[in-house]
């Protein structure tokens, strides 16, 4: 007896395969995060520097821009020292001098110990004290990254005999997604879903001059400069904002560069402190001729493009451009791609809006652009090296 063929079906996903797909990738992504800990994103090799809290701040300059404190007299981690507080000190000594020499002179016994003190006065907000043992899973350091807001994550263990803090390394936000777009290469493939969709990044809140309110600068809440803005000017946005770059742009708003808070830094090394009255048009010509240039994408571009991009290549933050000129639409830095990875990003037939991210370039979070039409987008990521002048 022939057995009558069911005609019930199982219940499927309302969610159009390449949606089914993008979130599938992201869980196994996050999946795969938990299966593996801190010691396995280690390099084969690496250096390691560790910088005494009683050294001077122009003697760290002379080796990194970015390295993990030790108290030696505690024999304890002391937190890190990064860009920012250089660039924090920088308006300190704006704001109780006028001197050039004095700031000068100063910063050859300043020791980095009382940064945080520094840090205070200008009411500015002080790095937490963040580790993770390298034995903790990326997940969790990825969490605690995400929480934070941190670019780096120290990781630190304790000496069996004498059960005294030692330094092992320190995590950063590139090695880990680089890490997941060497290890996870056929999920990134299924994450071509583009940027604009996702809602990653900081955007321009007003799509074109006319629809911007009264009082409202025209790339808010994104900070701007052109190339007749002077370095402290740009400065001041770094400090008071807890920005790292900022996009230089022309009268029309098309990119034609970018300056970061490392171009800073490498004035100050040499001393030079009356640059920072120079132009940006000025200061560029003093950059390091190993500069990569500026990474651009587009609102369409896949999430995966911009892994795969990551996985070739040093990349710390993408501006976001539209139409064949380029005009300035976005920021996208590793921080939002790392929040989005971590929890935003789940991809629903109701609404196409997943949680929006707050980026760790701009100090506020905006709306996207409106959603481009359902479906994959057209990878395309490039890079511009524009002529600073």
């Amino acid at each position: 007896m022939r057995r009558k063929t069911s005609t019930r079906r199982r219940a499927g996903s309302n969610l159009p395969p390449y949606q089914d797909s993008h979130n599938a990738a992201l869980s196994t992504i996050r999946s795969f995060l938990k299966g593996r800990i801190c010691y396995d994103a280690f390099p084969i090799s690496f250096r390691l520097i560790i910088l005494d809290t009683k050294l001077s701040v122009k003697g760290a300059l002379q080796c990194v821009v970015s390295a993990p404190l030790w108290n030696s007299e505690k024999s304890e981690f002391a937190g890190m020292l990064t860009v920012l507080d250089i660039i924090h000190l920088i308006q300190y000594y704006w704001r109780i001098t006028a001197s050039y020499d004095f700031a000068a002179e100063d910063v050859e016994t300043l020791r980095l110990e009382r940064l945080r003190e520094i840090e205070i006065e200008l009411g500015v907000a002080q790095p937490p004290l963040l580790r993770k043992p390298p034995s903790s899973t990326l997940y969790e350091a990825a969490q605690v990254l995400v929480q934070t807001h941190a670019r780096r994550l120290p990781l630190v263990d304790y000496d069996s005999e004498t059960g005294h803090e030692v330094i092992v390394s320190t995590l950063t936000q590139y090695r880990l997604l680089k890490f997941i777009s060497i290890n996870c290469h056929r999920e990134i493939q299924q994450l071509n879903l583009s940027l604009r969709r996702l809602k990653i990044g900081t955007y321009v809140a007003a799509s074109s001059p006319t629809d911007l309110p009264e009082g409202q600068k025209p790339y808010h809440p994104i900070a701007t400069a052109t190339l007749n803005t002077t370095v402290f000017n740009v400065v001041h946005m770094f400090s008071e904002r807890s920005i790292s770059a900022v996009p230089i742009i022309n009268e029309d708003g098309i990119v034609v560069n970018l300056y970061e808070t490392v171009d800073v830094i490498t004035l100050v090394r040499s001393g030079s402190y009356q640059s920072l009255d120079l132009k940006i048009s000025e200061a560029l010509k003093q950059r390091s001729a190993d500069f990569p240039g500026v990474v651009i994408c587009t609102a369409s571009d896949s999430l995966g493009t911009l892994l795969q991009l990551i996985k070739k290549r040093r990349v710390h933050r993408l501006v976001v451009v539209e139409g064949e000129k380029g005009r300035l639409l976005g920021i996208i830095t590793l921080s939002d791609v790392l929040r989005y990875i971590m929890g935003a990003g789940t991809v629903n037939n109701e609404s196409h809006e997943s949680k929006p991210s707050q980026s760790q370039i701009q100090a506020e979070s905006i709306q996207a652009p409106p959603p481009s039409p359902e479906g994959p987008s057209s990878p395309l990521v490039s890079t511009s090296t524009t002529p600073s002048s």
